[in-house]
């Protein structure tokens, strides 16, 4: 038997491996310009056959061998996982996995209608529902297939209902949709978080510019000038990798994800896997590390352990801070597309 690796599991740069982000396909029913670009991901785009993505049984186990390394929450990311079929079933696999302490989902909301009930009856928890804009042409020309921001209302409401705990998270591109982002706020602050993500040069193909990055710290600013009477409190951090700083506004709470003007890699503890079954160690990785085919050459559970234990522990990734180290960074680097590994 091979001997336990050292607890916690910790990197070259002493972060512990907590998360685990799960991509269930690559395949998705919106074309946001940020991630999947109509122009690129169209009709005759070759996405993932079936039988290359990993089954339900295998992402359970790799996902338990996963939490016993230190991972205690889970993340189903896609494309769209909802396009998975059968979610439930793994959700219902993976809520009974010991150490495990929380799954959500990151979702565009759109399915959740037909589905939320379903999720948190298998053991899901909670949902993050990407909302950019409220107003219907932005909304539409920034998910390249014209669909309503109503739509998505729709699948927060049907979240709630069925018990899940819901974010919000929007994406801030400069000059796009930041002048509606205060009424944005206003209008979904009593139904959730709302979390502002800075736009990050994710893949290779959104056309990521540093004039379109919006630095949060403007933007709280702005949001505070639309309503002066609220006064704001930054919060602690629940724990030191969560990637949001969050400030409460009266009586509501604001999300800030600022992986450009202020890079969180320090205390990064997150590990994606693949829906092909690779791990890759950062969101902006270049390469990933194959895990399905020793685990269907018929690897041991040992013998997988340790080579996820060897890939943390070589683990040396901080893109953002490298990013923000330079001058003029650019889009140059070949990177992992975020419709593969989720966000």
């Amino acid at each position: 038997m091979a001997a336990p690796p050292p607890f916690p599991l910790r990197d070259q740069l002493g972060r512990t491996l907590r998360d685990l982000r799960i991509s269930v396909t690559d395949r998705c029913n919106l074309r946001c310009t940020y991630c999947m670009p109509r122009e690129v991901f169209g009709a005759d785009y070759p996405f993932l056959p079936r039988p290359e993505l990993l089954t339900f049984e295998e992402i359970t186990r790799l996902a338990g061998l996963f939490a016993r390394l230190g991972v205690v929450k889970l993340r189903l990311t896609g494309g769209e996982p909802l396009l998975r079929q059968d979610l439930p079933v793994l959700v219902g696999q993976l809520a009974h996995i010991p150490g495990i302490r929380d799954i959500a989902m990151t979702t565009n909301g759109l399915l959740l209608p037909r589905y939320a009930a379903d999720l948190k009856a298998a053991g899901l928890r909670r949902v993050t529902v990407s909302l950019d804009s409220l107003d219907p042409d932005v909304f539409g020309q920034m998910n390249g297939l014209g669909v309503s921001p109503q739509r998505v209302l729709e699948g927060i409401e049907a979240a709630l209902s069925a018990g899940l705990g819901v974010k919000v998270n929007t994406v801030v591109q400069r000059g796009v949709n930041d002048a509606g982002l205060p009424e944005l706020w206003q209008a979904v602050r009593g139904l959730a978080q709302v979390r502002f993500i800075e736009f990050m040069d994710v893949g290779n193909h959104n056309g990521w510019a540093l004039r379109q990055v919006l630095p949060s710290a403007q933007l709280r600013g702005q949001l505070q000038q639309a309503e002066p009477q609220l006064p704001w409190q930054a919060l602690t951090p629940a724990h030191s990798s969560d990637v949001a700083r969050t400030y409460q506004a009266g009586s509501y709470q604001a999300g800030f994800i600022s992986s450009v003007s202020e890079p969180f890699c320090g205390d990064c503890s997150r590990a994606r896997l693949s829906a092909v079954g690779s791990v890759y160690t950062c969101l902006f990785a270049t390469g990933g590390h194959d895990l399905r085919g020793p685990l269907r050459s018929g690897a041991s559970d040992d013998q997988l352990t340790d080579h996820i234990t060897t890939l943390w522990q070589d683990r040396r990734d901080r893109y953002s801070e490298e990013r923000a180290a330079v001058k003029h960074p650019s889009n140059s680097v070949t990177k992992i597309e975020m419709s593969h590994i989720g966000g």
